[in-house]
């Protein structure tokens, strides 16, 4: 696989700095190609904030601090940009309209009621979640820090069974169509066989396992999007992928 895919991944769905000259020459339709690098992506983005995590744990000794510091930096690594899907997502989904209305308000930037609950109980949600990862391995944070670099690898390794096979739901252009229905099996395979293999070896079974229960739950969000959207979107991969992580971090007290 050509690195450059990897950069200009990194430039589309990151907030990380990378020198415009390494993703020199690839169009914005190529974009495509890179999603095999989307595990690698989160597992750059789950490093950065899992250290800042550890460094906030080891030096405050609480736990809880480093929580929200972890999902602060997620925010800032990100621009917010799945955040943003899963606000619109929810406005749209929820406001038992049509499904063309639904495709309005979603694209609509002003958010609403449902998107605002949203993007609290979401943020909520991790902080909780994290916070309790830190306090389940209260002797190893390394552990700890490990599983918290999982969760940004399975939500953007389950973004892909939204992209595989799946129909773009509005018409024309946007910028979830340079990925929706238009990735080869090749590269959804590789796409989960890559997440496995980082998350395995950074979590082991229990997180693996995790993974597999992430997957089927994101699996049936996307059927469930694709009932009332007929389809998806941008938006509903951004939601995919937060979803993702919340649901991965929740899923390691299952196993």
């Amino acid at each position: 696989m050509n690195l450059k895919y990897l950069w200009a991944t990194l430039q589309f769905i990151t907030r990380i700095p990378v020198p415009a000259r390494w993703s020199e020459g690839t169009e914005f339709q190529e974009y495509r190609r890179g999603v095999p690098f989307f595990p690698v992506a989160g597992l750059i983005v789950g490093a950065i904030a899992a250290l800042l995590t550890a460094w906030i744990d080891y030096s405050t000794q609480s736990p809880l601090i480093a929580a929200l510091g972890y999902v602060f930096a997620l925010m800032l690594l990100t621009g917010g940009f799945h955040l943003d899907g899963l606000a619109d997502t929810c406005d749209g989904i929820f406001s038992a309209r049509k499904r063309e209305r639904m495709l309005e308000i979603m694209r609509d930037s002003r958010i609403g009621t449902h998107g605002c609950l949203a993007l609290v109980f979401a943020l909520m949600a991790k902080s909780a979640a994290a916070y309790e990862v830190l306090m389940l391995h209260p002797l190893s944070l390394m552990t700890a820090a490990g599983l918290l670099i999982c969760a940004p690898v399975a939500g953007r390794t389950c973004m892909s069974l939204l992209m595989y096979n799946q129909r773009y739901a509005r018409e024309g252009e946007g910028m979830g169509n340079i990925y929706i229905g238009r990735i080869s099996l090749r590269r959804f395979i590789t796409t989960l066989a890559t997440g496995a293999v980082i998350v395995t070896l950074l979590g082991g079974m229990k997180a693996f396992g995790a993974l597999i229960i992430t997957a089927f739950i994101i699996y049936g969000l996307g059927r469930y999007f694709c009932h009332h959207l007929g389809g998806q979107t941008g938006d509903t991969l951004g939601a995919a992928e937060e979803c993702g992580e919340i649901l991965f971090l929740l899923a390691l007290f299952w196993m």
